[in-house]
């Protein structure tokens, strides 16, 4: 038997599919005598388009990554899925008219109507490749070029059985896509290497109908056409059970593509499934781990191995870990051992931000240089509602410890939950100029509805008159019960703050943006004195000395959240000294207050400075420019009323991407 497997575009191109390369191993191990390869058509797909049109490494990660919510990269391919370039062009102009630039809008038009002759050529090649059975992994906006390309497949060898499976196809998804789409044999829900081998032997057998009734989660259909849906397991894989990847191939077709130029490679690794915190408070908004939240982790001497080979094996360092939430036993078993690995890795992980300033540096010893803790919000009372499990200064405390460690954070500041308030978000904003020395959000957004999130599952929890969101009737012709089982973002009456307020919180988080690789705000503690040296725009103070027994008390003890009370005990101070100790270094901006509690801000001096990349360098030289040519243009004396009152001209938002 003769499996391909393949990875259609939107996937990532700097990476090899993490599934495919788990179902590579999954089916040599299992169906030995079974024939498997992996055709890399997101690579294809580069090389393809930048010989017909201008297109580079932003465009592609236009739609890999920066459009997801609006489903730009799906309706690309939809023109193939339905075989007609024209396909809902006039809709799709008249949605996103004054949302997205002309020349957005230009290269949507553009690859809409090409879309079906590069699938036509994809399908082609793989009918060349007489495989027996052809496998699409669908993530993200995989799922229309998916489609689209198994819809070819068939059309011109219905020979050939079709399987389509991934994270688009977990619980009600997969089964609606094999209902709406007769093209697709088979849909793999759940965990694939346990399916996916079986589905195979299942194959080899003419009398293999009872043995496809016994998969769990797999969706097929009977001789006379009917439609089954097994049910789905119950029970996740066992870690031990978790397949290694093989990534035989990525390395080299990436070598011989256009792409080999855009982009540096980095592996993809997986120690851990599920989440442990989702498993007792599932964050509200969150639909990540679909129908298992179960969570379990590879032996940490396994993974180890793992991380080992296959940086050897494809020489390799820079690595991107999968796992929804670090598994917090590693801390003292896996990262020590990366620690003390003669590999100078690069690696990037999700974390809880509660993590203190000794496991932060743990991260940074064993090659962390980026993670992503989940910070989201940086108000108590809101993280509170999102069922976060942290405060609004442990927040804070993670991107102090993250800028001493020299770790990149990644965040969203999100908006949108029920119940909360204008003042949640006031509160913060007036502080974020005392942050502007710490990793800045990368933007601000209000949630979407996510398929499996409580906010989905519980209509109690706020949000009710969910429907599918307006891209999927742009991308699919299906009635709007069958786009509800499809669907995995949901649109649904806002709620939350009002748009004044969330237009001020993206102003506020454009200006960190900005400010950000240009301030400065450290701390050297000396035993006898502090010193704290601060460079931001907002503060017109430069060097600080603490020198006083009780403020250098004080500022040790703030190394973790305390309020005025919690602070005057163990200071044994009266508390009024302590709240206007807190309410002067407040005004210096060396503290974050959050329900009641204080923080201190100022990260150990660690020539941080230094190592910063300034990302938004041309833009805010732009802006700066901008700004200068309109006060010059202005009558003499009309810019002095904002130098004289300290009011700083807001900053121009980022232009999108």
């Amino acid at each position: 038997m003769r499996i391909l497997l393949v990875n259609m575009p939107w996937s990532s191109i700097d990476v090899p599919s993490l599934a495919l390369g788990i179902l590579t191993n999954s089916v040599r191990q299992k169906v030995p005598d079974a024939q498997v390869e992996a055709m890399h058509a997101n690579l294809d797909f580069v090389d393809w388009v930048v010989d017909r049109t201008d297109f580079g490494l932003s465009d592609y990660y236009y739609y890999s990554l920066f459009t997801y919510f609006s489903g730009c990269g799906d309706w690309v391919f939809s023109s193939a899925l339905y075989d007609d370039p024209e396909w809902r062009v006039s809709e799709f102009t008249s949605r996103v008219q004054g949302q997205m630039s002309e020349r957005d809008l230009k290269r949507n038009l553009e690859l809409h109507r090409m879309a079906p002759d590069f699938v036509a050529e994809v399908a082609a090649r793989i009918v060349e490749r007489a495989p027996d059975v052809v496998g699409f992994t669908s993530t993200f906006q995989q799922n229309a070029a998916a489609l689209a390309t198994a819809r070819a497949v068939k059309q011109l060898d219905p020979r050939i059985r079709t399987v389509l499976g991934g994270a688009n196809c977990d619980g009600e998804q997969g089964a609606a896509m094999h209902r709406n789409f007769s093209f697709i044999d088979f849909v793999v829900r759940g965990e694939g290497e346990a399916a996916f081998p079986k589905l195979l032997t299942a194959l080899t057998d003419a009398s293999g109908q009872p043995e496809l009734a016994g998969i769990e989660g797999l969706c097929w259909a009977t001789p006379d056409g009917r439609h089954v849906a097994n049910p789905m397991s119950t029970t996740p894989l066992p870690p031990a059970e978790i397949v290694s990847p093989d990534y035989t191939g990525y390395f080299e077709r990436l070598a011989s593509s256009r792409a080999n130029h855009w982009v540096e490679p980095r592996l993809v690794v997986e120690g851990a499934r599920g989440c442990w915190w989702g498993e007792k408070h599932h964050c509200t908004f969150c639909g990540l781990n679909g129908s298992f939240m179960q969570f379990r982790s590879k032996h940490p001497g396994r993974f180890f191995d793992e991380i080992v080979g296959l940086v050897e094996r494809h020489q390799v360092l820079d690595m991107f870990v999968v796992d929804n939430i670090l598994d917090m036993s590693y801390v003292t078993s896996l990262l020590p051992r990366l620690a003390e690995s003669d590999y100078d890795l690069r690696l990037q992980y999700e974390i809880k931000s509660n993590m203190r300033g000794p496991q932060v540096q743990a991260l940074a010893d064993a090659g962390l240089v980026s993670v992503q803790p989940g910070i989201e919000n940086l108000n108590s009372r809101v993280l509170k509602i999102m069922d976060k499990g942290v405060t609004g200064c442990l927040n804070v405390r993670m991107l102090r410890d993250a800028e001493t460690s020299g770790i990149t954070i990644a965040w969203n500041y999100l908006f949108g939950f029920p119940g909360e308030t204008d003042a949640d978000y006031q509160s913060v904003m007036d502080q974020m100029p005392a942050l502007h020395h710490l990793c800045p959000p990368d933007g601000s957004t209000r949630i979407a509805i996510e398929r499996f999130s409580p906010y989905f599952v519980n209509p109690a929890l706020g949000f009710t008159d969910l429907r599918p969101a307006a891209q999927y009737r742009l991308i699919y012709d299906l009635p709007e019960s069958e786009l509800m089982d499809l669907a995995y973002i949901f649109d649904t009456p806002t709620q939350g703050i009002d748009e004044p307020t969330a237009e001020a919180l993206d102003r506020a988080v454009t200006q960190w943006q900005h400010e950000y690789a240009r301030s400065r705000l450290t701390h050297h503690d000396l035993g006898h004195e502090i010193v704290l040296v601060s460079q931001r725009r907002h503060y017109d103070w430069h060097v600080l000395r603490l020198t006083d027994p009780v403020e250098l008390a004080a500022f040790r003890q703030l190394d973790q959240p305390h309020s005025v009370a919690s602070l005057a005990r163990r200071l044994d101070e009266p508390s009024d000294r302590v709240a206007a100790l807190l309410a002067h270094w407040h005004e210096l901006g060396i503290v974050f207050g959050d329900a009641d509690q204080f923080i201190q801000i100022a990260p150990r001096a660690m020539n941080q400075e230094l190592i910063r990349i300034d990302h938004l360098h041309q833009e805010r030289a732009a802006a700066e420019s901008e700004a200068a040519e309109s006060e010059a243009a202005q009558p003499a004396g009309a810019g002095r009323a904002a130098a004289v009152t300290g009011v700083a001209a807001p900053e121009p938002a980022l232009t999108a991407v």
